[in-house]
């Protein structure tokens, strides 16, 4: 079965989609891109120009464009701002929406979001591409063995100086809202916990090129009594860590740790004697399946199959909003000074 697809929102980060789309055997085989919405139609027309999408209604109201092509699908890549109107609009018209990070603006647009896909029994899912990376799943395959025991802490850095441009740079809590997501995502993921409290101290550190929360740094409690830390700077010049952060996760009987790139060590406790008793090396097996490590172009497979079978697309909303929960927990522990208690 083919599936017909407006893309909307056509700035730069459309530009990855489209890639893994196309590059996608089974995706290009399988999506047949019918519409492009921008408010700016000049940009519309740049990006199918570029990607060569000859036949596409292009405009800069989303409703007419779906009213136009009779779409089944729509790829939500808007500012976070202008998300509850386009999935809302994308849902009412009965398509399935696979969004683009954040899942909302706030707490109450997700919930609403929430219901909405539900009466309209579509599926609604997020990007949440760095979960479908080879390291997260590696990370992920190690901690369900047992191999190093019981997780009693995950340790996230993140620093890095991205200068942008454009809406981020004007953004409030733009690293936590736009960047640290992925991290408390592939966090809760990885550990299999859920996220129940966090202390956040956000800053715009002197030399910030930002407007606002270009630094953050958050402990949250997990279940089980695992603890996560994370560290991060989007402002930070030098030697930078990778996208991914460098993990360590902690547990009873030994250590992972990732530099967010090729770099895996993990070890057991030894049997030396002694004050530090050495340890043995463990092996970091690949992931259990390949093909979900393709980021964008897995998360897009993956919502596919919910809507071919009907189960549940991992990154649905119902599972995504306790990923944003975290983020906007941390936001409110910044604003106020004191831990936030997360809802399960």
């Amino acid at each position: 079965m083919t599936y017909s697809v407006v893309l909307c929102g056509c700035g730069a980060m459309a530009k990855g989609w489209l890639r893994a789309v196309q590059s996608t055997p089974d995706l290009r085989d399988t999506l047949n891109i019918v519409g492009l919405v921008d408010l700016n139609e000049d940009v519309a027309q740049a990006l199918a120009a570029e990607f060569g999408l000859a036949d596409v209604v292009i405009g800069s109201d989303l409703q007419k464009v779906l009213d136009d092509t009779g779409a089944d699908i729509v790829f939500d890549v808007v500012i976070p701002a202008a998300r509850h109107a386009v999935v809302t609009t994308a849902l009412a018209h009965g398509c399935h929406v696979l969004s683009e990070k954040p899942m909302a603006n706030s707490m109450e647009e997700a919930a609403d979001l929430l219901s909405a896909a539900a009466s309209a029994q579509k599926i609604h899912s997020v990007v949440q591409n760095r979960r479908f990376i080879s390291g997260v799943r590696r990370m992920r395959r190690l901690v369900e063995s047992g191999a190093i025991g019981d997780i009693t802490a995950i340790h996230c850095d993140f620093f890095i100086g991205p200068h942008f441009g454009g809406f981020r740079e004007k953004m409030d809590n733009v690293l936590l809202l736009d960047m640290a997501i992925h991290t408390f995502d592939a966090a809760r993921y990885v550990s299999g916990k859920t996220p129940l409290s966090v202390y956040c101290l956000e800053t715009n550190p002197s030399g910030s090129w930002y407007a606002h929360g270009a630094s953050a740094n958050a402990v949250f409690r997990f279940s089980d009594d695992v603890v996560f830390t994370y560290r991060g700077s989007w402002c930070a010049e030098g030697e930078r860590t990778s996208w991914e952060s460098a993990w360590r996760i902690v547990g009873t009987k030994g250590m992972l740790t990732w530099d967010g790139e090729d770099g895996f060590k993990a070890a057991v406790a030894g049997s030396d004697d002694g004050l530090l008793r050495g340890f043995a090396p463990v092996e970091v097996p690949p992931p259990s399946r390949e093909e979900e490590t393709h980021g964008h172009a897995s998360v897009i497979a993956d919502f596919l199959g919910a809507i071919r079978t009907g189960r549940p697309a991992e990154t649905a909303g119902e599972d995504n909003i306790r990923s944003l929960a975290m983020v906007f927990g941390a936001i409110e522990s910044a604003r106020s000074g004191r831990s936030v208690e997360l809802a399960a």
